[in-house]
């Protein structure tokens, strides 16, 4: 099992290994010291742009998923209110295909929030190999990685960031900057991740979706992941938390974006792009289509209005205007 996963997280390694010394490359041709832990910290960070930039497509498709997820849930709700307390097959089938046409109906199902998780996973445990066995491939105890050979590795390994070497990890430590530098590192990914996750709940959620069960799970996570963080960072190499924590920067500032100029219908985001746009004398998308729909509105109930009020004839206008009054007709004394 354990060969089969090396082999399969081998690819990925190389990947990585390439990434790092290309952009370690560049830097060094800039003028930086090619054994300082800036150009390899730079090094790491270049990764994550590369990775990042080409996983745009699936972030875009993560953040409409969530919102879709978000704003089914009263419908969600209905259908589990509907099969509330039947616990039989047919039941729970019927639930769960009406759950499944839901989905299509809205283009959306729980996955595909979870699509850019999964994809980057391979990359961040491929780093973590690479930084892992620098020692090792530089004392000439493991086969080099693609470019990575003894020397660079002993190059890499020994590199230090803040007086802490980037294969570094708090519970392996020997100094106080190594401590330090990882304590700093956890707490900008805890509230990175936090800020990130807030962000996307109370701007880009109507208030009608904040309340239901799926909700209250995310509002839950966004207060439990800097705790997993802090358990788990302790046990990472310096050089992985520093690519976390540039991981979470990009999707942090590239949501804040996408909020921003793509915000879900009803959100506080909307109104205070609707504000920006009505501030600079632009139209706001969507508004003459509302417009449209009302005036149409309004125009068919006014026709229904009309149609259940019927108009009078003139004979029976004059018939109800002449009564109570009686003309005498001419006498012949009167001729």
């Amino acid at each position: 099992m354990g060969d089969f996963f090396n082999s399969l997280l081998y690819p990925i390694e190389l990947l990585v290994a390439w990434i790092m010394y290309g952009f370690h490359q560049a830097f060094t041709t800039l003028g930086l010291d090619p054994a300082s832990g800036l150009a390899w910290g730079l090094s790491i960070i270049g990764l994550v742009i590369v990775m990042r930039a080409a996983m745009i497509p699936l972030f875009v498709k993560q953040i409409n998923a969530s919102r879709k997820m978000q704003l089914i849930q009263p419908e969600l709700q209905k259908i589990q209110k509907k099969y509330k307390g039947k616990t039989d097959p047919e039941s729970r089938q019927a639930m769960t295909q009406e759950t499944m046409a839901l989905y299509r109906q809205e283009g959306t199902n729980p996955f595909s929030s979870c699509l850019p998780i999964l994809v980057q996973s391979p990359f961040f445990f491929g780093l973590f190999r690479v930084l892992n066995g620098l020692d090792e491939i530089g004392a000439g105890t493991k086969e080099k990685i693609g470019p990575i050979t003894q020397s660079v590795a002993s190059q890499a390994e020994q590199a230090t960031l803040f007086g802490a070497q980037l294969s570094d990890t708090f519970l392996g430590a020997n100094n106080t900057a190594t401590y330090v530098v990882t304590i700093v590192l956890i707490i900008l990914m805890s509230a990175t991740t936090f800020t990130t996750q807030r962000q996307l709940m109370t701007k880009n959620m109507p208030a009608s979706a904040l309340d239901n069960p799926f909700a209250k799970q995310q509002k839950l996570i966004m207060y439990v992941m800097p705790i997993v963080f802090a358990v788990s960072g302790i046990n990472f190499p310096i050089g992985v938390l520093l690519y976390w924590f540039t991981t979470n920067v990009w999707s942090m500032t590239q949501q804040f974006y996408v909020i921003r100029k793509m915000p879900a219908p009803g959100s506080a985001a909307e109104k205070a792009l609707h504000e920006r746009l009505a501030k600079r004398g632009k139209p706001i998308p969507g508004e003459a289509e509302r417009k449209a729909a009302e005036e149409a509105a309004a125009a068919e109930a006014a026709a229904k209005v009309g149609q259940r009020t019927q108009p009078k004839g003139k004979k029976r206008a004059k018939k109800k205007g002449g009564q109570g009054t009686v003309t005498p007709k001419p006498s012949q004394q009167d001729n």
